[in-house]
């Protein structure tokens, strides 16, 4: 971008924000693509531009920048009122307002409405920046209202770049697979290099395998192991949001509603990343099995995957067998791909965080369901005819 620095990629969004900068803003923005992608920072940089001193508005510090995000779940009426009356006041130092509107998709349908009378006939000097993970929640009139910025997932060699840049003792094999595992998202970064993280990647792993490696597999306790780390990243955000609660200026129901909001965001992008690196590995199967190792998240774990991929374990039969005087033949025997499982175990996982990320599901009980189906598919054995 031309007009300022402040995000990497997103060639469309740098296009537009730079013709917004050389010919003058429209009134408002919507920036929209997932998570960690930049968004935050582009809607930043993008105010320090328009008001002319990037340092203040990266501080909040400036006069003219209005900064409003959510309190508990969702942005309510209240706070969109406060936002309308301080939309009406003139510029004090810059030439115009600005105003950053974070989490706009938790807009509730009162605050929207409200929302949308400013964004019809808004003061000539104010420019509202909308910034949204997701834009299907907002209403159509409040879109149509605004000029869309859209942002994408970021390019693998982006996200390993800033993983050698922050923790340059990595092999290439571990950078390349941590940068797979974030799918393009920045704002994972420093939870895949946080040794805490790196502990919770690999049990979320064993968890992975357990379910066709373990005789006595049980689809509650796995479960229950998901549960217990996203907890513990829960417990993470908990604290920072106290501490951070202390430097606002915040009454005590809005710092516990902050605080419970922190906690249930960070839980909830726990078992998402889970459910991607549960998908990740059942798709690595699959590729090992086809001969595609290079197209592997798992880079630094190809062993493993090599031998997950081409052998089924008979332990979870052999009670069954008609035969058990010949165990040692049937396991012999039963050397097979496990590619046909593992394509719908892969499946299964991606349903799942489709459903979790579109609903409000009990995180427990859909984890639990989950694992049942992977455990149908992976956990079967098909052996051999002497059965």
């Amino acid at each position: 971008m031309t007009g300022f620095q402040g995000f990497p990629e997103q060639a469309e969004a740098r296009r537009l924000l730079d013709a917004a900068l050389a010919e003058g803003p429209a009134h408002a923005y919507l920036f929209h693509g997932p998570p960690g992608v930049g968004k935050r920072r582009a809607a930043l940089g993008f105010a320090g531009a328009l008001l002319g001193d990037l340092g203040r508005v990266e501080r909040r510090a400036h006069p003219d920048l209005y900064v409003l995000e959510p309190l508990g779940d969702q942005i309510r009426i209240d706070a969109i009122r406060e936002l309308r009356r301080d939309l009406h006041m003139r510029p004090f130092e810059a030439d115009r307002r600005v105003y950053l509107v974070f989490g706009a998709d938790t807009l509730n349908d009162e605050a929207a409405d409200a929302l949308l009378k400013d964004l019809e006939e808004p003061p000539p000097y104010a420019v509202a920046v909308l910034v949204a993970d997701d834009i299907g929640p907002l209403p159509d009139t409040i879109r149509s209202r605004c000029q869309l910025v859209p942002f994408r997932r970021l390019a693998e060699a982006t996200v390993r770049d800033e993983i050698v840049a922050r923790s340059p003792e990595l092999s290439e094999d571990e950078a390349t697979a941590l940068a797979r595992v974030a799918r393009g998202r920045l704002d994972r970064v420093d939870r895949l290099l946080d040794p805490e993280a790196a502990l919770r990647r690999e049990a979320v792993l064993e968890v992975a395998r357990s379910v066709y490696r373990e005789p006595g597999f049980q689809p509650g306790e796995a479960s229950s192991r998901l549960m217990a780390i996203a907890g513990e990243r829960a417990e993470e955000a908990k604290e920072r949001a106290q501490a951070e609660n202390e430097e606002l200026d915040l009454t005590g129901r809005e710092k516990e509603q902050r605080t419970r909001r922190a906690m249930r965001g960070a839980e909830r992008e726990e078992i998402l990343l889970c459910l991607e690196e549960l998908e990740a590995w059942y798709r690595d199967l699959v590729v090992v099995a086809v001969g595609a190792e290079s197209a592997a998240a798992h880079v630094d774990r190809l062993a493993e995957l090599r031998e997950d991929a081409t052998v089924e374990q008979l332990s979870g039969a052999e009670a069954a067998a008609a035969h058990v005087d010949r165990l040692a033949e049937l396991r012999e025997d039963g050397v097979v791909e496990r590619l046909p499982g593992a394509e719908a175990a892969a499946e299964a996982v991606r349903e799942t965080w489709r459903l979790f990320e579109e609903l409000q599901l009990q995180a427990g009980l859909a984890l639990e369901a989950l694992f049942v189906k992977l455990h149908r598919a992976l956990g079967s054995t098909r052996i051999s005819s002497l059965l």
